[in-house]
């Protein structure tokens, strides 16, 4: 039982940190070109210091190596995956350089996962997929 209760509070801290970073980062500001690299930075220090998760690293990894790298961490379920990806998701939105198809393209990969993971559909899911497929050029 107190396994199961240190892999429970390790799933929320991990959800409750990604839906901070997501907020922190969807909020509007002025002069947001400047300041992505800055969150960038500040996102990637903040997820590797709290959960150990390497950001920069995880950006380059092949599709195939995604389900290992995540596998590592306690407290990256399904929905905390959708999360990380949601903030990948917005790095692309955000992103104005050549960089921005593959934030799209890593945020693919992840609700793909997700699906995979999954045994329910969802909705919302879908339509991000179809929103980072349209961004990176491919037709379903």
């Amino acid at each position: 039982m107190e396994q199961k209760d240190y892999l429970l509070r390790e799933i929320e801290k991990i959800g409750v940190l990604l839906r901070a970073i997501l907020s922190l980062f969807t909020r509007e500001e002025e002069n947001f070109a400047i300041k992505i690299d800055k969150k960038f930075d500040d996102t990637t220090e903040q997820l590797f210091n709290e959960t150990g998760f390497d950001l920069n690293y995880f950006l380059t990894i092949e599709e195939s190596q995604i389900k290992e790298y995540i596998s590592r961490f306690n407290g990256l379920n399904t929905q905390n995956i959708e999360l990380l990806a949601d903030v990948i998701h917005q790095f692309g939105t955000k992103d104005l350089t050549s960089g921005r198809k593959m934030y799209f393209k890593k945020a693919l990969q992840m609700y793909e996962f997700c699906n995979n993971l999954d045994k329910t559909f969802s909705f919302e899911r879908q339509k991000k997929i179809e929103y980072a497929m349209l961004e990176i050029g491919l037709n379903k």
